[in-house]
C-alpha cells in the first residue's frame, strides 16, 4: 500500500519542483493543503488518520490530532520552531519528529536587519506622506553606531550580530548557554538582562516560544528600556506581553517596535494596529526563494529518512 504524506505548508515547492520530484521517487500519495491558511484542529483530525508522514508549518499539532494519527510515523517541521507540536504526546506514541536547522538562518536575520532599519528611519510612514501627495520629512535616527541588544545567540542571532559589524554597533547579547567563542571574534559582550534592556537603542528576540520564556518581555523590561530605544521580534509571538507592548508604544514609553510573530496569528482586529510607532509583518522572516527551497529540501530529506527506516536526518531531540 502506497504511503501517505500530507504537506500544510503554503510555500513549500512554490519555487523549485525538487522537494516534490524527491518524494516523487518513492511513490507517496501526496496530500496538499490548497485551503490557503493552516489547518484547524479539527480539519487536521479528520485528514490525518490514515496519514503516515507529515510536513508540518505553523499548524498545531496538538494531543487531539495525534491521538487520531493511527498510522503517523514522522513529524517534519518546515522550519525550526516546534513549539506548535506537542512534542511530550509524539514521543508517548513514538513519532519522531524531525526539523530543518538553519535553513531560515539568513532570512529571518535579513528581515530583523530591515525592520530594524524601517524603524529607525520611518520608511513606511514615509513611503504613505509620498502616496498621500505630500511631501514633508521625517527626522530618524542612525543604526550606524548605535547598541544592538540581542536576545538568544543561537543561528538567528549570531547572523544579526555579523550584519551589526558592518554597522560598528556595539554589540551586547544575553543567552542562558553563552557562545563565547562567537562572541570573542565579533567582539560581542555578553551580559545579564537587566543592563541589556537599560541599555541598548535596539533589542531583537531569536528565542524559541517555551514556558521559560512565555511573555519574557513583560512590563519590567519595558520599564528598562530607554524611551528612544526600539525592540524587534521575529522569534515567536509570546515572547513579548502583547498588552504591555501596547501600552509602552501608546504611552511612549518606548520609541517603537516592529512584529513578525504574534501570539495569536493571524492577529484579527488587534489593538495594535491602532499604533503608528509599530511595523507589522505576517510571520514571513523565512519567506524567500533561498530559504524555502532549503527548508523543503531538508524536510523531504528527514521525512524520507524515518518513512523508508533509514538513519533519521535532521531529527528533533526533545530537550526535557
Amino acid at each position: 500500500m502506497r504511503k501517505k504524506v500530507l504537506i500544510t505548508p503554503r510555500s513549500f515547492g512554490k519555487t523549485s519542483n525538487v522537494p516534490f520530484e524527491m518524494l516523487k521517487k518513492y511513490d507517496y500519495e501526496i496530500l496538499i493543503n490548497n485551503s490557503g491558511k493552516p489547518y484547524e484542529e479539527s480539519e487536521l483530525i479528520k485528514i490525518i488518520r490514515d496519514v503516515d508522514g507529515i510536513i508540518v508549518g505553523l499548524d498545531k499539532i496538538t494531543s487531539n490530532v495525534l491521538k487520531n494519527a493511527k498510522k503517523l510515523k514522522v513529524i517534519t517541521k518546515y522550519g525550526v520552531g516546534v513549539d506548535n507540536i506537542d512534542i511530550e504526546e509524539a514521543d508517548k506514541l513514538g513519532v519522531k519528529i524531525t526539523y530543518t536547522p538553519g535553513a531560515n538562518t539568513e532570512s529571518v536575520a535579513d528581515l530583523t536587519f530591515s525592520l530594524m532599519l524601517c524603524l529607525s528611519r520611518n520608511v513606511i510612514k514615509l513611503d504613505n506622506i509620498v502616496r498621500s501627495n505630500k511631501w514633508e520629512k521625517i527626522i530618524g535616527c542612525e543604526v550606524y553606531g548605535k547598541t544592538l541588544g540581542i536576545v538568544g545567540t543561537g543561528n538567528i542571532g549570531r547572523s544579526v550580530a555579523k550584519r551589526a559589524t558592518g554597522f560598528d554597533m556595539r554589540i551586547l547579547a544575553y543567552d542562558k548557554y553563552p557562545d563565547y567563542d562567537f562572541a570573542n571574534k565579533l567582539g560581542v559582550k555578553y551580559v545579564d538582562k537587566k543592563t541589556l534592556f537599560e541599555e541598548a537603542d535596539f533589542i531583537t528576540l531569536h528565542l524559541p516560544l517555551n514556558k521559560e520564556t512565555y511573555h519574557f518581555v513583560d512590563e519590567e523590561e519595558f520599564n528598562l528600556m530607554k524611551n528612544t530605544a526600539y525592540i524587534i521580534n521575529t522569534s515567536r509571538g509570546g515572547i513579548i506581553n502583547e498588552a504591555v507592548l501596547y501600552n509602552a508604544l501608546k504611552n511612549k514609553k518606548i520609541a517603537g517596535a516592529a512584529l513578525d510573530v504574534f501570539e495569536e496569528e493571524p492577529p484579527l482586529n488587534s489593538k495594535l494596529f491602532e499604533l503608528d510607532n509599530l511595523i507589522l509583518s505576517p510571520h514571513c522572516g523565512a519567506a524567500t526563494i533561498e530559504a524555502s527551497e532549503r527548508m523543503a529540501i531538508m524536510a523531504v530529506e528527514g521525512l524520507i529518512s524515518v518513512l523508508e527506516d533509514m538513519e533519521p536526518k535532521y531529527l528533533y531531540e526533545n530537550k526535557k
